[in-house]
């Protein structure tokens, strides 16, 4: 279902089958997806459910992992650099590739 929300087309065509057109079912899977993407945290990437106890979850079901991303420790760094106040404000860091 990602890759069919990701190009907008319906779940049966992404697997080969259907004209292209939106059936009830590929209709009934976008929602549920989109019902399942709006309970994922987007701090953490978890649901509450994986917690819960109460609903077969774990309240440890994830262990803390610590991992350094350099393109991240980049942007970071640059960061620092932009002034604060009204110079600073809209100013945004990301990558791209260097070119030789």
């Amino acid at each position: 279902m990602e890759l069919a929300d990701r190009y907008g087309i319906p779940h049966s065509q992404l697997m080969g089958a259907g004209d292209g057109r939106w059936t009830a079912l590929d209709r009934a899977k976008a929602s549920a997806y989109l019902a399942y993407q709006r309970q994922v945290c987007e701090g953490c990437g978890t649901r509450a459910e994986e917690w819960d106890e109460q609903v077969g979850g774990d309240r440890f079901a994830y262990v803390a992992e610590t991992h350094r991303c350099p393109g991240c420790e980049l942007i970071a760094m640059e960061q620092e650099q932009v002034p604060d106040g009204a110079e600073g404000r809209g100013v945004k860091i990301g990558l791209r590739p260097r070119t030789e």
